[in-house]
């Protein structure tokens, strides 16, 4: 489960913006955002939490029961 937007929202940020700041495209950031990546590089997820002045774990959750497709 992913918090970006929650995280945009307290940081009075956009998509585009954070996408600017941390230099990840904005596609990329969409499918971060909207729980359909498979998976995150780790520069990605530093890039993000970096720009975001927040730490993974800020940025991603586990949901009990839920298994990855």
């Amino acid at each position: 489960m992913c918090h970006l937007d929650a995280l945009l929202a307290a940081r009075g940020l956009t998509l585009t913006e954070l996408a600017q700041r941390a230099g990840v495209t904005v596609v990329n950031l969409s499918v971060l955002k909207n729980d359909r990546a498979r998976a995150v590089r780790f520069s990605t997820l530093t890039a993000i939490c970096d720009a975001l002045d927040c730490q993974p774990g800020d940025l991603l959750g586990v949901s009990p029961g839920r298994i990855a497709p």
